[in-house]
This record gives structure tokens, sequence and C-alpha cells, in this order.
């Protein structure tokens, strides 16, 4: 019988959440007659995005705290590990592939993020195959604060902010795309290391 601990159940509810919200992003509630409404004013709010918005910050608030739960209980394990891994991933790559399907977003943004992810979850393998343990760095944090910060923002159309014509979820946005760059390259030099001290 498989034990499944705390941290475990918010990392399971942190991807049922991811998921809700994609099926709420790219449902056509219109083409089966389901009318959404909007709450107008200087930008148009769609109530789904509200919605979206609420589900997307809770299961940001888990991704903190399974992490904590985990270390304070000692229930570290590398099951849980992975389902973070794969739970951050379903969080963010898909809500910024349907943003920028629909216009809101450059897609070269999930372009680099998903490239990015890729080139450090090879590296991570490859480091675990020999035996080492690559932790989370800097400016890797610093990236994943910024896109859900940007995309809690790109939900409610930027509000307050669009009202002083300031984009900060764009410039939130953009710039984490900035920082998958820096720490991909940081992540390539780090397992370069680890493969030549390993030779």
């Amino acid at each position: 019988m498989i034990i499944v601990n705390t941290p475990t159940k918010l990392t399971v509810s942190r991807i049922l959440m991811a998921i809700i919200v994609i099926i709420i992003m790219v449902f056509p509630f219109d083409e089966i007659g389901i009318d959404i409404p909007v709450l107008r004013g200087k930008v148009d709010i769609s109530i789904k995005y509200i919605i979206c918005c609420v589900l997307f910050v809770i299961a940001s608030i888990t991704d903190y705290f399974d992490g904590y739960l985990a270390r304070k209980n000692n229930e570290v394990t590398d099951r849980g590990k992975m389902l973070d891994a794969i739970a951050d991933k379903i969080l963010v790559d898909p809500i910024l592939i349907v943003f920028a399907s629909e216009g809101i977003i450059n897609p070269i943004v999930p372009v680099v993020v998903v490239a990015r992810d890729i080139v450090v979850d090879a590296i991570k393998m490859q480091a675990a195959a020999n035996g080492k343990v690559i932790a989370a760095i800097s400016s890797g944090k610093i990236k994943t604060a910024s896109l859900m910060l940007g995309i809690v923002f790109l939900f409610i159309s930027d509000v307050p902010f669009v009202y002083k014509n300031i984009r900060i979820d764009l410039l939130l946005i953009y710039f984490a795309t900035f920082m998958s760059l820096i720490s991909m390259v940081q992540y390539i030099d780090i397992g370069r290391k680890i493969n030549k001290n390993n030779e």
C-alpha cells in the first residue's frame, strides 16, 4: 500500500487545479451556447479568467507549502520531487501557450520557457545518473516567481496597473523569459562541471 503524505497531496492538488485552469481557458463555451459574463471597464475581464486567476493563485500557494511541509516534517521523497517538478510545468507552461495563441503575449515566451525546462531537466537527469543532485538556483527561483506573478496580472488584464498605463504583466513575463535564458546557461555550466569531474 502506497502512503501519500500531505506534501504529495498538495502537489497532486496543484496538478488537478492546473488542469482545471487549462480546461476553463480553452473550452469553447460560446460554441455550446454558454455566455460567460464579462466585467466591463477601462479593460474587460472575463469571469472565466477571474476564476482561473483564483485557482492559479491557490495552486501557486501550494507550490510553497508542499516543499515547506516536506522539509519541516522530513517527508522529502524522490516521488515527491518528481511530482513537484511536473506540477510546476503543468501549472505554468500550458497557460503561457494559451496566452500566446490568443495573442496576449509573444509566442517566443512559451518557446523559451519550455525549451529551457527541457534542457534543465535533461541536465538534472544526467547529474542524477551520476549520483549528483542539482539544487534549484536563485535565477531559476526568480524566473518562476516572476512568471507566476506575471500570469496573475495577465488573468486580470493588469489591473490596477493598467489604469496608470503601465504593463506590469508583460514586464514580469518578459523579465521571466530573460531569466529563463540566464538560468539555463547557469545550469548548463553546472552540468558541464559535474561531467568534467566525473571524467
